[in-house]
């Protein structure tokens, strides 16, 4: 066993052993895959924004600085912002292959399934332990994309009121996936 599995995300991304960050990357590819799955619908933009994203890391991981923040949440930040880019520009692909200098393989249908699998058992876990008036409003205005105003409409809630429920249920998955070893 490498010495760097014994490494928090923090020391792994700090570390100059080059296989530290394939600890890293071990530890979150498959959430990362996961979260781009639920969002874009498509496993070979999936693949293709995570690995922009570890690609992005790597470049960025000398300026990483612990702090308040969990790696996680500062690798799930880098992801934002490469499908926050995808969204407005389209896919991602030429660009990745050109800083990537690599040629695209396609994502198998045997690969394929296992991200889409990643994407509902993910997601699933992460909801399954908020308070149930958290879960469904994150349900409802995230994967069904339903706007707050139908919501507290239907809820008979203020808007604000829902948009702190779905505030609240966020944040606690988002230090949910930050605590993850």
């Amino acid at each position: 066993m490498h010495h760097a599995t014994r490494l928090n995300d923090e020391e792994l991304l700090r570390s100059e052993d080059p296989e530290a960050f394939g600890v890293f990357y071990d530890r979150h590819v498959k959430t990362l895959l996961g979260y781009f799955a639920r969002r874009t619908g498509n496993p070979e933009v999936a693949a293709d924004l995570t690995a922009e994203t570890f690609a992005s890391a790597i470049v960025a991981k000398r300026r990483f600085r612990p702090g308040s923040s969990p790696a996680a949440a500062w690798l799930f930040t880098i992801a934002s912002r490469r499908l926050a880019d995808y969204h407005r520009h389209g896919h991602v692909e030429r660009r990745m292959r050109r800083s990537l200098d690599m040629e695209r393989r396609p994502v198998s249908a045997e690969d394929a399934a296992l991200i889409r699998l990643l994407a509902d058992d993910a997601t699933s876990t992460l909801l399954a332990d908020l308070p149930a008036d958290q879960r469904d409003a994150i349900v409802a205005h995230v994967v069904e994309d339903r706007d707050y105003a139908e919501l507290a409409d239907q809820m008979n809630l203020a808007e604000a009121t829902v948009g702190q429920r779905v505030s609240r249920g966020l944040a606690a998955m988002r230090r949910r996936v930050g605590a993850q070893p």
